[in-house]
């Protein structure tokens, strides 16, 4: 099993964001991605009487942080779940509100480290990518079953990648001749799929085809376009919600859902907004923030992330 060496991203600031929700007796934090427990940790240090729910897909992770989290034993409710269940998982636990939400997106540190994962193109691991290892579907069920088209669509919108339809058309030439199984066959593919002046510039030229598959195998979108008006609707008046992403397409969605309930829902013509049609949020960042050169230089895993946050500022019609 992993050890808990991971940095949390942006800890200091993603604190600060939430903090204020969570200083009353028994204040409930809701963290929808609980990964290593790095900023339910820090949450709990800081805010003495506020208690964690943690939901996390990945039961590895959960052994983890339950670890992790020892100290705070009492005030820590730890839920095999995926974030999209927040509503079930707050029913039975009696819950009809929270202060708080965090969602730190993406891939963790556990199962980016953990080589037989097969989250990472760096090296030679089965490819796997699921954050549920009960779960059927694998990456290299995806490139050995899918056909061109499918798997170009998934390239071309999960991953943003420009070579998509040559990369999908090498896989299903190949895999013809030997079903894809780890993740160094599949690296070299799409570098020989890819044209010589596109591999010099971006990095490796295999991240957004990884990133893409993962992105499928787990659902993410999906249960991410689900998972955020669930967790604004859970939020009591005050309380207050984070959204870590690490890539555009998560943050665009955090952003839809987060600015348009920071919307009036009357017609922009009325002097007068009726009641009822008043904004549920408050935007508490300006844009995205990222992190800073001094953040970055000390946990690279920063370089990515963009931070959105809103508070609850009356409660649904």
């Amino acid at each position: 099993m992993a050890e808990c060496v991971h940095v949390p991203v942006m800890l200091g600031r993603i604190v600060a964001l939430l903090a204020p929700a969570l200083e009353e007796p028994d204040a409930v934090l809701v963290d929808a991605t609980l990964g290593l427990g790095g900023h339910t940790e820090a949450i709990l240090a800081r805010c003495p009487r506020a208690v964690v729910v943690g939901l996390d897909r990945d039961q590895e992770a959960l052994a983890v942080a339950a670890s992790r989290l020892a100290p705070f034993s009492g005030r820590t409710t730890l839920v095999h779940a995926v974030y999209d269940d927040l509503p079930n998982v707050l029913h039975e636990l009696g819950l009809s509100s929270v202060q708080g939400v965090l969602f730190d997106l993406g891939v963790s540190s556990l199962q980016l480290d953990a080589r037989e994962r097969g989250f990472s193109y760096s090296q030679d691991a089965p490819l796997d990518m699921r954050m549920d290892a009960s779960k059927a579907k694998t990456a290299a069920a995806v490139l050995n079953t899918y056909s061109v088209g499918e798997l170009a669509h998934v390239l071309s919108r999960y991953g943003e990648e420009r070579f998509a339809r040559r990369i999908a058309q090498s896989v299903v030439r190949e895999r013809t001749r030997l079903p894809f199984a780890t993740s160094a066959r599949l690296v070299e593919l799409i570098r020989d799929a890819i044209p010589a002046p596109a591999r010099r510039t971006g990095g490796n030229p295999a991240k957004r085809t990884f990133q893409a598959l993962r992105i499928e195998v787990n659902d993410e979108l999906a249960v991410l376009e689900r998972a955020l008006p669930r967790a604004v609707d859970a939020l009591a008046v005050g309380g207050r919600i984070v959204v870590m992403s690490y890539h555009s397409l998560e943050d665009r969605l955090a952003k839809q859902v987060l600015t348009q309930r920071a919307r009036s829902t009357a017609p922009v013509d009325l002097p007068v907004v009726p009641k009822g049609h008043e904004p549920q949020l408050r935007l508490l960042t300006r844009g995205a923030e990222r992190a800073s050169e001094s953040e970055i230089s000390a946990n690279p895993r920063a370089a990515s992330v963009r931070i959105r946050a809103a508070q609850r500022i009356r409660p649904a019609a």
